[in-house]
């Protein structure tokens, strides 16, 4: 070719492209002029094309305790899954929150499973028969070794940044961001369980949050790790001790008395220590009011200053000496803990007329007989009462699998707090024993979901609760 004739090809195709676009825009030179600007504040993000990573049955997004819980489920029930969670560990709020004592746990399947486990390690120390606390390093190695032996695809330091659907409003794809990049990953079913209900949000479900989308909601918590020179010394202070729970007044009013010995009022009313294991104590001090869980700049402030708090804390107790005396801070949590994140809009919504009645459904995935359990939400509020039940006694009542299936996306279930319910039933399910009973539901449903190749609202829980026996038994894929 010549230069020549390019040149004039390449200036007659911009006249006719140019033609074109005045025609189609009305605007003289439309096909020279830069792309529209975005509105003031807002910056245009280029379109670009992701890398497919994996294409599987079920993917669950988060990896905390109903999330380890469903993929270990669905995996051991033949699914292929992969498990997404943005922490350095599994574990969420038992791990990287350092929660280390788990209510509401006496339930059959995994939640049994866990506390074998936790036993044959040293881990773990009863409080009653529906709780018991444990080593959240034991804990760590424990969900990761039990991932890899089933066969469980894990990817962590990743987050959900975007959820894809097809033509029949069905979830088919999610989007993460990493220090891989951005890439995709494709699955017939797909589990929200990060908590906050962050997925079914980017999927475009309908969702509350606390009382209501301006709060108020409950408190974020930070929780600590301390180590004690001489743990007897702490029994009078320990709500917990030795396997022996102290709930009366006693051990947090003598911690009271030492912090106010100190200078220091804690910011939750009810300052607690308990035992987890030899010198090791679990230290709950801290509130934070008034903080949406998906407010990254809020949550920010609050984590920097529930740590100082802590620090606080720990270094005026140290100076007291005597029973303080040597005291160490071994850890403060990777991630605040959040009580009240969104709460997707399933095909049920728990209220607090489920827990009044002790209602019982047909498609109850599990019993739930936790106590409303409500923190204050405000500072005002903790100067009465550090938290509260609502005036709801509740009664054992049945958590439907309607309530884990969302209701204005197909293919997405939920499992752990972020179900749908109201304030008041959350308050109550949340709590982690509930969580991993939740997660087996959500995780065999999906496994036989995407096995028989029917959306998870058309899965017979009747077929999907002998699978989970046979899971339990071990007799299954």
């Amino acid at each position: 070719m010549h230069p020549a004739g390019d040149v004039n090809r390449r200036s007659l195709l911009r006249g006719a492209l140019g033609t074109v676009a005045a025609a189609v825009t009305g605007v003289v030179g439309a096909a020279e002029s830069p792309a529209p600007q975005p509105a003031a504040g807002l910056v245009q993000e280029t379109g670009r094309t992701v890398p497919l990573v994996d294409d599987v049955d079920v993917i669950v997004c988060g990896g905390g305790p109903a999330g380890v819980t469903a993929a270990l489920t669905a995996a051991r029930a033949g699914a292929r899954v992969r498990l997404l969670e943005v922490h350095g560990c599994l574990g969420g709020v038992w791990t990287a929150g350092l929660l280390s004592y788990v209510l509401d746990a006496d339930k059959p399947g995994f939640n049994r499973e866990l506390v074998t486990r936790l036993a044959e390690r040293g881990s773990h120390l009863p409080n009653n028969a529906s709780s018991y606390f444990y080593d959240p390093e034991e804990m760590k190695l424990l969900l990761e070794e039990l991932c890899l032996t089933a066969g469980v695809k894990v990817q962590l330091f990743t987050r959900v940044v975007a959820a894809q659907k097809d033509g029949d409003n069905r979830v088919t794809t999610v989007i993460t961001e990493s220090k891989a990049g951005r890439q995709a990953w494709r699955a017939r079913v797909f589990i929200d369980t990060t908590g906050d209900g962050d997925l079914g949000a980017l999927a475009g479900c309908s969702w509350e949050v606390g009382e209501s989308k301006q709060c108020p909601c409950q408190p974020l918590t930070m929780m600590a790790m301390v180590m004690a020179v001489d743990p007897q010394a702490m029994r009078p202070f320990a709500s917990h001790f030795g396997g022996q729970a102290s709930w009366r007044k006693e051990p947090v009013a003598n911690f009271r008395e030492a912090l106010a010995q100190a200078g220091l009022k804690a910011t939750y009313g009810t300052p607690s220590l308990f035992q987890v294991r030899d010198r090791l104590f679990n230290l709950m001090i801290n509130h934070e009011y008034g903080i949406l869980a998906y407010d990254a700049a809020a949550v920010t402030e609050a984590t920097f200053r529930a740590r100082a708090e802590i620090h606080r804390v720990v270094r005026g107790l140290r100076k007291l000496g005597g029973p303080w005396d040597g005291l160490q801070l071994v850890a403060t949590a990777e991630q605040i803990g959040v009580r009240d994140g969104r709460r997707i809009t399933g095909r049920y919504v728990l209220t607090k007329e489920d827990l009044i009645e002790g209602r019982k459904q047909e498609d109850g995935v599990m019993r739930a007989s936790f106590n409303v359990d409500i923190h204050a939400v405000s500072k005002e509020a903790n100067e009465k009462a550090a938290y509260h039940s609502a005036g709801v006694k509740t009664t054992p009542y049945d958590i439907p699998l309607r309530a884990l299936i969302a209701k204005d996306v197909d293919g997405l279930m939920m499992a752990g707090r972020c179900i749908s319910g109201d304030f008041i039933a959350h308050a109550s399910y949340r709590v982690t024993g509930n969580s991993v009973a939740m997660g087996e539901a959500a995780g065999v449903v999906a496994a036989l979901a995407a096995r028989t190749k029917v959306l998870p609202h058309n899965v017979d829980w009747k077929e999907a609760s002998s699978l989970l026996e046979k899971i339990r038994a071990g007799q299954a894929a």
